[in-house]
């Protein structure tokens, strides 16, 4: 019996290693539908060809579907992909608001040792049509001072460079909060490209809404080159949809029975802002969550909650885009899933153990949110996804099911698979990935202690060589 079930484990893996590396690649397109069909290559993307075609449709410059489509051979691309769109799209012009006001911003980028991805970053920053920013760079850990160089040499008018001696995002993130003027502090990552209304569509809300604490906004593939970019977007990416939508404390969604601890349905850090005040009086990010760290991720989640836990109401706007530069390889999709598990669970422990408050709403919460994701398990069961395992959602949730407004995404004729989709997995999300998840997951409380303790360490450290700096400004482990 032993080695008839190792037998099929193994026929299994071969079984997914060949469904992966048969996945093909995609091209990335963006078409204005309200300026006659003008077609644009993603970024970095070479001019679109015969293939398959991710397509962002926008009105009025504003992002409003994504949607797959097929250019046959010898046929114009723009003609295509143009008639797609219009068959899928409302055909409802985009209203476009005039006199928006924004909030003098400043905008985070922590990065390490990626000077050539965080070129790309800042240039499209520097084309923001945002009225009134600043950015600052955190060099986090720096092991060269190539970041340094790029900034000094290339951006020194209109960024500011600062380091973070400690390593892990969180700490450089609140080492950005620190150095951050502005009254809205914004958050992205090194290897995004912005839309260049990506500023002004984050931040407007701020000024609309006195009560809102934090704005979130979509995230869309920059390239789809590899199996395990086109297969991670097709299993939902990081996109959270087309639609709007408000998160308020004082009136929690009927369909988020856990909220707001399923912080990972309303955004993500690569494309996050908070107002500057609300964000430094919870203490900032926990310094021992993050990329970086022991705990592997869950900052960004951590400061979702914290900021909806003291009565700011949350936003998510699509109109707010980057595009972002999806990791290449299978070990790097075996190193994201591990730690997306991880940065879930690690997230938990740190509000309840910053928030132990927070404990007797968590588990009340906890009973009807097991029981809304066992039904959305058998949703997926019945539709025929059981080889997915429930392919538990790349935005540390129970899946990307539900992520509501991917309109366009069907009646894409001649595929298979829709990346951007969200819920249309042609794809087989595999079965070590699910299980590296779960691993993740087990491990995430361990991994946050381990990281508090490292963290007081290098706190002593710094403390009896008399070194300061800008780890001082991290918050500390409460």
């Amino acid at each position: 019996m032993r080695r008839g079930r190792s037998v099929s484990h193994a026929t299994r893996v071969r079984q997914e290693i060949q469904r992966f590396l048969a996945i093909e690649p995609v091209q990335v397109a963006e078409l204005e539908l309200d300026d006659g069909g003008a077609l644009r290559p993603g970024p970095g993307s070479p001019p679109v060809t015969h293939g398959e075609v991710f397509l962002l449709v926008r009105r009025g410059g504003r992002p409003v579907a994504t949607l797959l489509g097929r250019v046959p051979e010898g046929a114009d691309p723009r003609a295509v992909l143009t008639a797609l769109a219009r068959r899928h799209v409302s055909a409802e012009p985009e209203t476009v608001p005039t006199g928006v006001t924004v909030p003098f911003t400043s905008v985070v980028i922590a990065t390490r040792e990626r000077a050539d991805q965080l070129a790309h970053a800042l240039d499209s920053m520097l084309a923001q049509d945002h009225p009134d920013f600043e950015i600052v760079v955190v060099d986090n850990a720096p092991v060269t001072d190539a970041t340094r160089v790029l900034v000094e040499r290339k951006y020194a008018e209109r960024v500011r460079y600062v380091t973070e001696p400690v390593p892990g995002l969180a700490v450089a993130h609140n080492t950005g909060l620190a150095a951050a003027r502005g009254d809205v502090v914004a958050f992205t990552d090194d290897d995004v490209v912005a839309d260049p209304r990506w500023l002004t569509e984050l931040t407007a809300p701020f000024a609309a809404d006195p009560g809102l604490g934090c704005t979130t906004g979509l995230i869309l593939p920059a390239r789809l080159r590899t199996p395990a970019q086109v297969l991670l977007e097709s299993h939902g990416g990081f996109a959270k949809g087309f639609t709007p939508r408000t998160y308020d404390p004082a009136g929690p969604p009927a369909d988020e029975p856990l909220f707001p601890f399923t912080a990972g349905r309303f955004g993500s850090g690569a494309n996050m802002a908070f107002r500057t005040g609300a964000l430094r009086a919870v203490g900032g990010f926990d310094p021992a969550t993050g990329a970086g760290t022991l705990a592997r991720g869950g900052d960004d989640l951590y400061g979702f909650v914290r900021v909806l836990a003291q009565g700011h109401r949350l936003h998510y706007t699509p109109r707010a885009l980057v595009w972002h530069h999806h990791r290449e390889t299978w070990q790097d999709l075996e190193t994201q899933a591990y730690g997306y598990g991880a940065g879930l669970t690690a997230y938990l422990t740190a509000i309840l153990v910053n928030r132990p408050a927070l404990l007797p709403a968590f588990l009340a919460r906890l009973p009807r949110g097991l029981a809304h994701a066992r039904t959305l398990t058998a949703v997926r069961d019945a539709k025929g996804s059981k080889d997915t395992e429930g392919a538990a959602g790349t935005d540390g949730t129970e899946g990307t099911e539900g992520t509501e407004g991917t309109e366009g995404t069907e009646g894409t004729e001649g595929t298979e698979s829709v990346p951007g989709g969200h819920d249309d997995r042609g794809h087989p999300w595999p079965r070590r990935l699910s299980r590296l998840q779960r691993k993740g997951m087990a491990y995430g409380p361990i991994g946050y202690l381990r990281a508090r303790r490292a963290l007081r360490a290098a706190s002593r450290v710094s403390v009896t060589s008399g070194v300061s700096g800008a780890s001082g400004a991290s918050g500390g482990v409460r």
